[in-house]
C-alpha cells in the first residue's frame, strides 16, 4: 500500500492512500466500511502491520463510486512528509557503503577503514520536511552544504534484541530521506549539529509498505542537483544490510512503532568530489529510490 500525509487547501494533515492515481482518504474509507480507521500515520503504524492486509480487503470490498466520493486528485493536494512529525530522533546511519567510506576518508576526518560496526547518530525530528519544500541554508552555521539520499526504514513494532533473521517482521513500510549535512559543522566527531538542523532531513514523498517492495536490498537510489546526476547505486552494496541494523540497534536500544532509519547514503556526496561541490541559493535536489519515488527539495539561504 502506498501512504501518505496531505492536507487541502482547507483541510489539517490527514492520513491517505494512493489508488488509482488518487489519494483516498483513510479516515473517511473507514466510515464508508464501517471500520474505523485514524487520519494520522503514526496512529496507523500502531495499529500493527496486519491492519494493511485488512485495508486491502475491504478496498475490493469497495465500489469505485464510493472511493470516488472520499478521493482527491493528485493536483488537489499538497504532499507532506509520511510522518511529519516523527516521536524521536531519526536513527542515522554513517559510512555504510564501502564507496563512501572511501570518498570520506580521503576529504573528512573519517577513518579508511571499513566500519566493524554501524556508525549511528541522530537527526532531531525538527530536521524533517517534504517534497517540495526548502532547504534551508544558514550562512551563519555552514559553508559546506552536502547532499546524501538515503533508504528510510520505518519500524512497524515494538523490538528488543531482535534476531537479524527475524527483523523483516518488525518493518512497516519504507520512503525516502535525504539526509542534508552541514560538513563543517562537526564538533570533535559528533554529528548532530552537522546533521540536525531545521530542515536537514527532506522525507516522502509517501511510505511504502514492505509488501510491496519484494527485496529492499536491490533498490536503485540515485540524486540529481539542478538536473545533474551526483549518485547513483543500489541497496545491494550497503555494508550492513537492514537485517543487521535493525538487530543491532535493537541490542543498543529499544526500537519501537514509528521509528525512522536513514540507512546511509553511496558514494557521490559533495564533500567526495574533486573539487568538492556544495548546494548554493536556488539549487533544487532531487532523491529517487526505486519503487518509492522521488522527493524534489530546492535550496534558500536564509
Amino acid at each position: 500500500m502506498k501512504l501518505l500525509t496531505y492536507k487541502t487547501e482547507t483541510s489539517e494533515p490527514r492520513l491517505g492512500f494512493i489508488h488509482n492515481k488518487q489519494v483516498i482518504d483513510m479516515e473517511d474509507f473507514g466510515d464508508v466500511s464501517n471500520f474505523p480507521l485514524p487520519n494520522d500515520m503514526l496512529e496507523l503504524i500502531d495499529m500493527g502491520f496486519e491492519v494493511i492486509a485488512e485495508i486491502n480487503d475491504l478496498i475490493e470490498d469497495t465500489t469505485e463510486k464510493q472511493l470516488n466520493q472520499i478521493s482527491y486528485a493528485m493536483d488537489e493536494i499538497t504532499i507532506l512528509a509520511p510522518i511529519p512529525y516523527p516521536r524521536k530522533n531519526i536513527i542515522g546511519i554513517g559510512l555504510n557503503y564501502t564507496e563512501h567510506v572511501a570518498e570520506s576518508a580521503r576529504t573528512l576526518d573519517t577513518s579508511n577503514e571499513l566500519p566493524q560496526q554501524p556508525v549511528i547518530f541522530s537527526k532531531p525530528p525538527t530536521t524533517v520536511t517534504a517534497t517540495n519544500t526548502e532547504i534551508l541554508l544558514n550562512r551563519k552555521l555552514t559553508n559546506q552544504l552536502d547532499w546524501e539520499v538515503e533508504l528510510a526504514v520505518v519500524i512497524g513494532k515494538k523490538g528488543k534484541y531482535v534476531p537479524k533473521a527475524d527483523a523483516m517482521d518488525y518493518i512497516f513500510g519504507y520512503t525516502v530521506i535525504n539526509d542534508i549535512s552541514a560538513r563543517d559543522c562537526r564538533r570533535s566527531g559528533q554529528w548532530i549539529v552537522s546533521k540536525g538542523q531545521d530542515t536537514f532531513a527532506p522525507m516522502g514523498p509517501i511510505l511504502v509498505t514492505k509488501d510491496e517492495i519484494e527485496n529492499p536490498h536491490n533498490l536503485n537510489l540515485s540524486l540529481t542537483v539542478n538536473g545533474v546526476e551526483k549518485q547513483n547505486s543500489n541497496t545491494q552494496f550497503m555494508l550492513f544490510n537492514i537485517n543487521d541494523l535493525i538487530e543491532d540497534l535493537s541490542t543498543v536500544f529499544t526500537l519501537e512503532a514509528g521509528d525512522i532509519i536513514a540507512t546511509g547514503t553511496p558514494a557521490g556526496v559533495g564533500a567526495g568530489r574533486n573539487p568538492q561541490e556544495w548546494l548554493k541559493d536556488g539549487d533544487v535536489v532531487e532523491c529517487t529510490v526505486q519503487n518509492i519515488g522521488t522527493i524534489v527539495n530546492t535550496v534558500k539561504e536564509i
